[in-house]
């Protein structure tokens, strides 16, 4: 599989994305949207695939991607959450996320050579890359909703399931990202020696872990306080995007975190 088809496959994933979305406003196409997500999703991953086979090792190594799990992530979590939920708009926004990466990717795309440091040869990489994956596509569906729930001037019974909603993404995304420390742990171990070493990355994955735990603590503990709890529910999603990616252009990563990987 070559990169350059990556354009047809994003694209028809994308479309049947969209239309899934749009027929979840109509409760007499309920099943057809589960059908098309899902449709768009196999699409996607088999060029997520094709890839695996074509470079030979797992597509996790740089920025690029791993955007393509999150792309491909992103409508799951909508999926999972629309079934479980049943909140129509939770497909529109995870598929306009999605397709604003798969566009990042399509522009800068990221994707080098085949051959993997020793560091990543590890059986524990692609489960934990993997694992983060889903939980920042879940805590991404958490913040849109957070947002969603802001912007919202008429207060009524549907905030109450919207903050639930949100609730229940950040047990689900806090869990992931504890597994994935987790496994991450493992494979520091066995590629470095040690479980953990205030890394950048690791420090601000800690950080991350902190602010969804505190977001949890908050909303068990003062439970009246919604619109702070979805401002704190935003802020920790800025503290996942910085160490997704942001970490990478902070001075205290440049030549010294075992992080990065050009």
């Amino acid at each position: 599989m070559q990169w350059n088809y990556f354009i047809w496959f994003a694209f028809s994933a994308a479309v049947c994305w969209t239309i899934a979305s749009i027929l979840a406003y109509k409760s007499h196409h309920y099943r057809k949207s589960i059908i098309l997500t899902v449709t768009g999703l196999i699409i996607f991953s088999m060029f997520i695939a094709g890839m695996w086979v074509s470079l030979e090792r797992p597509p996790l190594r740089t920025m690029g991607e791993t955007r393509l799990w999150y792309s491909f992530f992103l409508p799951v979590a909508g999926l999972l959450t629309f079934i479980r939920w049943k909140h129509k708009w939770i497909l529109s926004c995870s598929t306009l996320l999605s397709v604003v990466f798969i566009c990042i990717n399509v522009f800068n795309p990221e994707i080098h050579h085949k051959t993997l440091m020793p560091a990543l040869q590890s059986p524990w990489f692609a489960p934990h890359v993997m694992i983060y994956m889903f939980a920042y596509a879940a805590l991404g569906a958490a913040a849109i909703n957070a947002m969603y729930l802001l912007a919202r001037k008429n207060k009524t019974e549907k905030e109450t399931s919207g903050m639930a909603l949100c609730d229940n993404l950040a047990y689900i995304g806090t869990a992931c990202i504890t597994i994935g420390m987790l496994l991450g742990a493992i494979w520091a171990k066995e590629a470095w020696g040690h479980y953990w070493s205030w890394d950048p990355k690791e420090t601000w994955a800690a950080a991350t872990w902190v602010a969804y735990l505190f977001y949890i603590h908050f909303r068990l503990h003062s439970p009246a306080k919604r619109k702070t709890a979805l401002w704190i529910l935003i802020f920790s999603f800025t503290i996942l995007q910085i160490c997704w990616f942001g970490v990478n252009y902070l001075p205290s990563a440049q030549g010294n975190s075992i992080h990065i990987y050009g």
